[in-house]
């Protein structure tokens, strides 16, 4: 899965994500930069947590 990078200012590719329901009730993904290793987070539609799940 790609996402942001905000230490890299760019999108790359990142492992392992796992996916968390927020405290609202929504879905993210949670993982760790390929290039870097920094904490990185993604906001989720339902059909894509359940794809990832």
């Amino acid at each position: 899965m790609e996402a942001y990078c905000v230490k890299c200012k760019a999108k790359s590719e990142m492992k392992e994500p796992k996916v968390a329901q927020t405290a609202r009730g929504g879905w993210m993904a949670k993982g760790q930069c390929s290039k870097c290793g920094t904490n990185m987070a993604k906001i989720l539609s339902a059909d894509q947590a359940k794809q990832l799940k």
